[in-house]
């Protein structure tokens, strides 16, 4: 099935934060679609995020792959990633 943006309407992104010892945590809820990639793309570019807690994550575009994708590259554990997601990865790698 392909997701459309009109397909993510009524559903909301949730971002909370959490500061552990390590690092930044955040925890993600609900969709994470491309119009809402910017804040978890600027936290990870500014180095002080360690995980993305992802257990309730429900949507994800495409594009929201893509940075999970360069997100786990980079160091940053993708924590209770649903499977769907996980294979999403696996496949955009193998892909590539």
């Amino acid at each position: 099935m392909k997701l459309t943006t009109g397909e993510f309407e009524g559903m909301a992104c949730r971002i909370d934060r959490l500061q552990t010892e390590q690092g930044l945590v955040l925890y993600i809820s609900g969709r994470l679609a491309t119009e809402d990639l910017e804040v978890v793309r600027v936290a990870i570019e500014g180095r002080r995020v360690v995980a993305l807690e992802l257990a309730e994550v429900e949507l994800v575009s495409r594009d929201a792959v893509k940075l999970l994708i360069h997100a786990e590259a980079t160091g940053i554990e993708l924590r209770s990633c649903p499977a769907y997601i996980r294979e999403w990865i696996t496949n955009e790698r193998e892909s590539s």
